[in-house]
């Protein structure tokens, strides 16, 4: 059986890689085996980056509830147990976008906090 060489399907494949990892700095663009691992380690990047890109738009929104809520002489976290004492189902997404678009409805948002966490005794 004659010899089998690569030549078309390896050189197929690296410009497949170069061609990903067009844009990247230096030898991650340029040379296949430093593009294969910045690649990866792209991916890994983004992988993780994802996830944390739900954290921090999270932190976020709670940053400008706490600081919408210390504008009217409250705090956050008794805010957010009065909404839930009151049986008010607004997410902190929501919350956010309220306190910044409409500060008159965030006011009764948090007289209605205030009196539902006044309301009920405190558990010991």
């Amino acid at each position: 059986m004659p010899r089998v060489r690569k030549g078309a399907a390896r050189a197929q494949a690296r410009k497949r890689i170069l061609r990903t990892a067009r844009g990247y700095f230096g030898t991650g663009s340029r040379h296949k085996y430093r593009a294969e691992n910045a690649i990866i380690r792209a991916g890994v990047y983004a992988y993780r980056d994802r996830r944390n890109r739900k954290r921090d738009y999270r932190a976020l929104w709670i940053t400008r509830i706490t600081a919408a809520c210390r504008l009217r002489d409250t705090r956050y976290s008794l805010f957010m147990g009065g909404l839930r004492l009151a049986g008010v189902v607004l997410n902190r997404k929501m919350l956010s976008q309220v306190a910044i678009e409409d500060p008159k409805l965030f006011d009764r948002l948090v007289e209605i906090a205030k009196k539902a966490s006044t309301a009920t005794p405190a558990k010991a």
